[in-house]
């Protein structure tokens, strides 16, 4: 079983983010977006999802909630925070792989990467 899995970092205080929403929504060919996972990063700022995927390519987005967070934890105004989302494209083709995409994140930027 393919496993996702993230860390969010809050840069700021030095603490991984907890109480993060994250979503994923599987790509259709057709532009049509499938909700497969709406989650809340636990005590240490982790998600970790199990995929049930097809046997072939298929593509993804992963969306980060970096507005609702900042706002809640450091109290700042929407004004000061203009990208409400990080959003990421993924595309799994392995059913047996484990994909950890970490976010390092501060109120004027973002950071991400990928590892197996």
């Amino acid at each position: 079983m393919t496993v996702l899995s993230s860390h969010v970092l809050d840069s700021i205080s030095g603490k991984s983010a907890v109480g993060f929403r994250v979503q994923l929504f599987r790509l259709a060919v057709d532009e049509q977006k499938e909700l497969i996972f709406d989650v809340i990063s636990d005590s240490e700022g982790r998600i970790a999802e199990e995929l049930n995927l097809e046997n072939n390519e298929q593509q993804f987005e992963l969306v980060f909630y970096t507005r609702d967070y900042i706002q809640r934890i450091h109290g700042k105004q929407s004004a000061s925070q203009p990208v409400s989302t990080a959003v990421i494209h993924l595309s799994l083709i392995n059913r047996e792989q484990r994909y950890h995409i970490p976010l390092v994140l501060s109120p004027h930027c973002y950071t991400v990467w990928w590892s197996e």
